[in-house]
């Protein structure tokens, strides 16, 4: 149910759109509702939204705000993202709180992923 005046959707573009359905679908669990062939939405990730074919991916260094997913096993995840065609592009590195890394997903947009262990 949203909520009034609280984010309700994200729409990220990507390059490749069957990419990168498959890789949130291998390393996330992500399931999908296609409307078209250009348009791809996910539910029950702690949010709703969708990817949508484009040329420019998201990237912070393009001035895009970066998106980052939580885990228990830090190492488990960074496994699954490089094992599933993801690139890693900022190491497993510290910083007050916890520890993160940074990714690129096949259909090129920037992602983290942190843990406070």
């Amino acid at each position: 149910m949203p909520s009034h005046e609280k984010i309700d959707y994200i729409e990220w573009p990507s390059t490749d759109l069957a990419a990168t359905k498959q890789f949130f679908t291998d390393v996330f669990q992500w399931q999908f509702m296609d409307y078209g062939p250009e348009y791809t939405a996910f539910d029950s990730q702690g949010m709703t939204g969708g990817f949508y074919q484009s040329t420019h991916p998201s990237l912070t260094a393009h001035g895009s705000a970066l998106v980052i997913f939580y885990s228990d096993d830090l190492e488990q995840t960074l496994r699954k993202i490089t094992d599933n065609s993801g690139k890693i592009i900022k190491p497993i590195f510290s910083f007050p709180g916890g520890r993160r890394f940074h990714f690129i997903e096949p259909g090129g947009n920037e992602l983290a992923v942190w843990s406070d262990h």
